[in-house]
């Protein structure tokens, strides 16, 4: 009897292609994950130490220059203009796409009818292309023939060249990537809410609880990972905005609206100064990095 019960409870040993077969199954989406993404960081890091131009380095190698192409960016004024414009959007952008689409996550999730029909309607800002929106925003607000500026002069109220006034085209920029970016966070949000069990409002209502207190003792520490990730993936995306400033303002007016992305275009890609450009790229990366962090250990925490 002891014989045949430790005969059942011997676990049997996986064989060479059974622990092989996992990471075989891995190892394609491993190798394409190297291509597009470990080795074009490396190349850009590598490059960052050189003084490489695509048109004078076509033929011969280009030189080591160390740590001049950090020294010049960091001592470049609208590098730093750009760096701050960056993050300030980011903040800004970020804070109120959240605020906006928690709001309406939860004004939708408390229908009781037509939710599916809100959910399609809100969802349209997200799903048209950036170059898209840009382009039929930059015709709404033009000063010659944009329909806002003429229903201001129809009311009566001043006009604004939007996007070329220093006053109004950073805000015009950042309202406008707020306008397509907040049914991103409705969605998810919205989809955390659907989690939050309904006995946990009707325990807080028996115990006193109002509309307030239901939300921030109950609807808040429920969807609080999702607050997380949502808060990571729009800090991620908005800190690479290129699209919008380069159609709407191309960076200006006197940099006002310059970005990281925007910089780098101007300075290192069409300049063609690939060593330059890939400097202000690890730059970029490290400061994303560095944000990512802070939301994932706060998640973790």
């Amino acid at each position: 009897m002891k014989q045949a019960a430790l005969k059942v409870n011997r676990t049997r040993e996986p064989h060479l292609g059974e622990r092989a077969f996992p990471r075989l199954m891995l190892a394609p989406t491993l190798i394409v994950m190297l291509v597009l993404t470990a080795y074009p960081l490396l190349f850009t890091f590598f490059y960052s130490f050189t003084d490489y131009h695509y048109l004078k380095h076509a033929h011969k190698a280009a030189d080591f220059i160390q740590l001049e192409n950090y020294i010049e960016l960091f001592g470049n004024g609208y590098f730093r203009q750009a760096v701050m414009n960056t993050v300030k959007f980011t903040l800004l952008a970020v804070v109120f796409e959240m605020v906006i689409g928690l709001f309406i996550a939860v004004f939708i999730n408390s229908l009781k009818r037509g939710q599916k029909v809100m959910r399609t309607l809100l969802l349209l800002p997200y799903l048209l292309p950036a170059v898209t929106v840009a382009l039929s925003w930059r015709m709404m607000l033009s000063s010659n023939y944009g329909i806002v500026n003429q229903l201001f002069e129809t009311l009566g109220l001043p006009v604004f060249n939007w996007f070329m006034d220093t006053k109004t085209a950073f805000g015009t920029v950042l309202l406008i990537d707020i306008w397509q970016n907040v049914p991103f966070v409705f969605l998810l949000l919205y989809a955390s809410l659907q989690s939050v069990s309904e006995s946990q409002y009707e325990a807080a209502r028996i115990d006193g609880a109002g509309v307030i207190q239901q939300f921030w003792y109950v609807t808040i520490p429920n969807i609080k990972n999702g607050l997380a990730l949502c808060a990571l993936l729009r800090t991620i995306d908005t800190f690479r905005l290129f699209e919008k400033v380069n159609i709407l303002t191309g960076g200006g007016p006197a940099g006002t609206t310059s970005t990281i992305t925007q910089y780098l275009y101007n300075y290192g890609i069409r300049n063609m100064e690939f060593g330059f450009g890939s400097a202000g790229a690890i730059v970029m990366t490290l400061m994303v990095l560095i944000l990512s962090s802070v939301y994932i250990k706060r998640a973790i925490q």
